[in-house]
């Protein structure tokens, strides 16, 4: 088949890639020339396992292209998949629909014949009817413009694998039987025919889907937090907890994991955007847990820095703290929301001196926090620290022996905010250990 995908952040670039891979004629479309420019030169403007390798592959044989045209993506196909950004609004928890919206209108005056335009981009519920209705009034096509929704469920730096083979594929549709879910059927037909689950429904659920996916995923991993706090306070050790629980098989292991909680691009703001549309929906009662969710999560960051000042004293001027992580989780350069890079940026404010290392996202936090002194080299980082907070919890840093370490620190002091390092280990090669939520 032949189709687009408008938008080509790290979604839509992404389900470009991986749609060439499944034998389809792409054209992804983005207005930042510069993006445009990367991706026909076959490399992502952003780290993304796997990703660089898809778009040098199917870009080299010409079936995977990139324009910043409208006009030339509404010619080129009758299936168009919209992946932008849809971000928290400035000053409130709503979703901010103006990206979304402008791609519709800019795309639609191209739209002369029949098509099928698939929002994957996440939504509040009730936002389907509204594309429609610009599609409507502002496409030759009017009526013949089909609106599906199929919103993603990537996990980054899993986007590739999550993409090529899901488990699900949500397909939402305002009539049954509608020509789009043929034509989207056919577009997934080789996922479909490995066996993943196909749920087809309505707008409203489609919509609801992946906001209802992160709320649950971000309550489950506060709700360990919530537990590790309990664990501090009485001397137990939630590592060992969450084990107990996870062999519950009603409960799981997988996301459970105690630590700084989360951030990154999506589940903080999908959280917030889904309980705010609740709200609007006069169904505030119903998402109250989401709620204490969020603020549990928060609460992990003043943990550390609470920790911090337990460790160093309450005046932190003049001292020099290392902090082990810059992107919000491991194999990735994003920093949207980090929980490494929001501590860091405190305690420089507090009046210390921040050294930050990451593998792959120093760039991004350059840009971001200036303010912070950056090394690419996780030991020479650890030079004359008074303290080392370990706070993305990359498997470089584990690997590393502590004896190699604690003779260059100034203070051979630790805190492991992500769970990973062994402490034992760094015991016995000198260190004094503090992690979340245990002894």
């Amino acid at each position: 088949m032949k189709m687009t995908v408008i938008g080509c952040g790290y979604l839509g670039a992404t389900h470009a890639a991986c749609m060439a891979e499944l034998g389809h004629e792409v054209l992804g479309m983005d207005l930042d020339i510069d993006k445009v420019h990367t991706l026909n030169s076959g490399k992502a403007p952003f780290f993304e396992r796997g990703l660089d390798e898809l778009l040098a592959k199917h870009t080299a044989s010409g079936q995977l292209k990139f324009t910043a045209s409208y006009a030339e993506a509404a010619e080129f196909a009758d299936l168009h998949f919209i992946g932008v950004g849809t971000p928290q609004q400035p000053g409130t928890n709503a979703y901010d629909l103006t990206h979304l919206f402008d791609a519709a209108r800019k795309l639609a005056p191209g739209l002369t014949r029949p098509a099928v335009v698939a929002v994957k981009s996440t939504v509040p519920v009730g936002t389907a009817p509204r594309v429609a209705e610009l599609l409507r009034d502002h496409a030759p096509a009017g009526d013949l413009v089909e609106v599906a929704w199929n919103p993603e469920f990537l996990r980054e730096s899993f986007a590739v694998d999550d993409t090529l083979r899901p488990n699900r594929l949500v397909l939402g549709f305002n009539t049954e039987h509608s020509w789009a879910e043929r034509v989207l059927r056919q577009a997934f037909a080789e996922i479909i025919e490995a066996g993943t689950p196909t749920i087809v429904t309505d707008w409203a659920t489609a919509e609801l889907a992946k906001g209802a996916a992160n709320s649950f995923l971000a309550t489950k991993i506060s709700f360990i937090n919530a537990m590790a706090e309990v664990c501090e306070k009485s001397g137990a050790n939630v590592a060992e907890l969450a084990d107990i629980l996870g062999h519950d098989t009603r409960i799981g292991r997988r996301g459970m994991r105690p630590g700084l909680g989360f951030g990154g691009g999506c589940l903080p703001k999908d959280l917030r955007g889904f309980t705010t549309r609740a709200d609007q929906l006069d169904a505030d009662q119903a998402v109250g847990i989401l709620r204490e969710a969020d603020a549990v999560n928060t609460r992990r960051r003043q943990r550390i820095i609470d920790l911090t000042r337990e460790a160093l004293g309450t005046d932190l001027r003049g001292k020099r703290i290392t902090v082990w992580g810059a992107a919000f989780k491991p194999e990735t350069d994003d920093i949207r929301d980090s929980p490494a890079l929001a501590v860091a940026q405190k305690l420089q404010e507090l009046g210390a001196t921040v050294t930050v290392t990451d593998p792959k996202a120093l760039d991004n936090a350059r840009k971001l926090h200036p303010e912070l002194d950056y090394i690419d080299d996780p030991i020479a980082a650890v030079e004359d620290a008074d303290l080392l907070l370990h706070l993305t919890e990359w498997a470089e840093f584990a690997r590393i022996a502590p004896h190699r370490l604690v003779h260059r620190a100034a203070s051979a002091q630790v805190i492991d905010g992500r769970g990973t390092l062994t402490l034992g280990t760094w015991r016995e090669a000198g260190w004094s250990v503090r992690a979340l939520g245990r002894p």
